[in-house]
């Protein structure tokens, strides 16, 4: 499978066809359900799963019982990374969001595939960096801003990696539920509910089912205090 099968930025997308090849060669194809735990917070395990055609989102939660949604996941992109090469318990919970096809590899034989495959290692570092960024950026943003604008940054960011055209916009491109991006902002559900409204009246989103169609992107991206782009983010 060539590059262009993976959407850009993802682990796939980063490796040569050969090194694709021989990785998809190393560990078990699995089908999953909808709703399927990958990986859960506090487990001790070191399998990796290389998401081939699958959306994931990414939960954490601390002791107090307070849960976030962190990241989402898409096609081409690798989960349980980090346990896998350092043998740590796992730091997060990766729940199915609808039916999945993945690949588990175990975590030696994933560390033994990036150890001898420099490519390899080099896309790794280039995927968890991107994380780090995009975590910190949501931190900086929950400090500076409302959370009305830490949507709008958010809702960007998504369509930024995962946006498709649609008749009246851009849709974000992923399945999330109003308080799924409440949490991705730091934000009760109610909170981001009035916020989506406000966006709304406003005829710069349409809500829908598990979705958010941007109609107005300059607008939005004004709201977010961000720079406008000459092209389209997707």
């Amino acid at each position: 499978m060539t590059s262009n099968r993976w959407p850009t930025g993802t682990f796939m997308h980063r490796l040569t066809d050969e090194l694709r090849s021989e990785l998809l060669g190393l560990g078990t194809l699995c089908a999953l359900p909808p709703g399927h735990v990958l990986i859960r917070q506090g487990d001790r395990g070191s399998s990796v799963w290389i998401l081939l055609d699958a959306l994931v989102k990414v939960t954490g939660g601390v002791e107090n019982g307070v849960e976030a949604t962190l990241a989402i996941r898409v096609s081409g992109d690798v989960a349980g990374e980090m346990a896998g090469m350092d043998g740590s318990l796992r730091s997060a919970t990766v729940t199915t969001c609808g039916r999945a096809v993945c690949q588990q590899v175990k975590g030696p034989v994933f560390r033994s595939f990036v150890t001898r495959r420099p490519v390899a290692a080099v896309a790794l570092t280039q995927v968890v960096a991107e994380r780090l960024r995009w975590a910190n950026q949501r931190r900086l943003d929950f400090a500076g801003y409302e959370t009305k604008i830490c949507l709008a940054r958010v809702l960007i960011a998504l369509i930024s990696r995962h946006g498709r055209r649609t008749d009246d916009g851009v849709s974000i491109g992923v399945p999330l539920t109003r308080a799924e991006l409440g949490m991705l902002v730091g934000a009760k559900e109610i909170t981001a509910q009035k916020a989506l409204r406000e966006l709304a009246a406003e005829g710069v989103i349409r809500r829908g089912h598990r979705d958010v169609v941007v109609k107005d992107l300059a607008r939005l991206t004004t709201l977010a205090d961000l720079p406008l782009l000459a092209k389209p983010y997707f």
